[in-house]
């Protein structure tokens, strides 16, 4: 009898090891955001790929975890996988906001080379906390949207502005502003109850949170093209088998590729949004170029000020490497 009993808990618990993973994507970003939609096809094409022996849930929104937890759950392998503003991580290193400083990637070709030149650091630093770069996708270049036609360097004085990290908060503040850190998904209750009068962020972003019922100008400045990151906790990782692992970094490299070209196109799409719901679409004029200018200078000297050896060389690659290409 005692064998008999042996084989199908045994066959059970050979059944239950060959169960499917099963993770969890937490973002910050809403369901319109092109981001969230890229990272909806990469778990799409991952469950595809791998005959569903790996499955990823993306939580939109923020709706399993706060933008500020995200990385930290990751960590923890309470969450799987995340994404996250990488510039929020600014706090932790310098070159976490490199590509929030002014006239350095002023285009998406020369966005993509500060990433591939940067990347082998970040990814480094990932790996000090246990975690893993899957890929990075930038936003379209920043600008500024305000209640009113942007057109003196004045106009700065004292506007509350919302500013997702903290670099922007930096930028505002020598801009003369306030800076009001506020959640994408906060952003219509900030300008509704007075928190904010102005925002510095993407076509995308402005087309995504309606941005028409609140503001009716959009400076088009080309600040610059700040990225996402998409994470996965390095165990997660490593309990995957190998045809797994490569199934999904090779979804991961597709999600990269097709993120950028959905930010151009989004781009694109958004400020004809703009437009047709009646946001004047503009550039700055030469007075507020010229500020925006210097606040961005004390912006960047500040910067390297704080960045260490490797993120100041880097940097100087990555110039060489520009210069080259044009």
């Amino acid at each position: 009898m005692h064998k008999r009993v042996v084989l199908p808990i045994l066959l059970a618990g050979l059944a239950t090891g060959a169960q499917a993973a099963e993770w969890n994507l937490a973002t910050p970003y809403g369901d319109a955001s092109f981001h969230t939609q890229n990272n909806r096809q990469f778990a799409e094409d991952v469950a595809e790929a791998t005959d569903g022996e790996l499955r990823i849930n993306v939580h939109s929104g923020g709706s399993l975890v706060s933008h500020a937890e995200i990385k930290p759950s990751v960590r923890r392998g309470t969450v799987e996988a995340g994404e996250i503003f990488l510039s929020t991580l600014s706090n932790e290193d310098p070159i976490y906001e490199i590509d929030t400083l002014p006239g350095v990637a002023g285009s998406y070709e020369d966005a993509m080379t500060l990433w591939e030149t940067t990347r082998p650091m970040i990814t480094e630093l990932f790996a000090d906390e246990g975690l893993m770069p899957l890929y990075a996708v930038a936003w379209p270049a920043q600008g500024i949207y305000t209640g009113e036609a942007l057109e003196d360097p004045a106009q700065f004085e004292g506007l509350r502005v919302r500013a997702p990290n903290i670099n922007t908060q930096r930028f505002v503040e020598n801009l003369g502003g306030n800076p009001t850190e506020t959640e994408e998904s906060d952003i219509p209750t900030a300008f509704s109850t007075g928190r904010v009068d102005a925002m510095i962020t993407s076509s995308a972003t402005g087309n995504a949170m309606t941005a028409w019922d609140y503001v009716s100008h959009f400076t088009d400045a080309n600040l610059w093209l700040p990225k996402n990151i998409v994470f996965v906790n390095r165990r997660a990782f490593d309990a995957l088998d190998e045809a797994t692992q490569e199934t999904l970094l090779e979804a991961a490299a597709r999600a990269e590729e097709r993120g950028w070209q959905m930010s151009r196109e989004d781009n694109e799409e958004s400020l004809q949004a703009l437009r047709d719901n009646g946001i004047s679409v503009s550039t700055p004029n030469e007075e507020v170029a010229a500020a925006l200018q210097e606040a961005g200078d004390q912006l960047f000297a500040d910067w390297q000020s704080r960045a260490s050896e490797t993120a100041l060389d880097l940097l100087d690659r990555y110039r060489e490497e520009v210069d080259t290409a044009e």
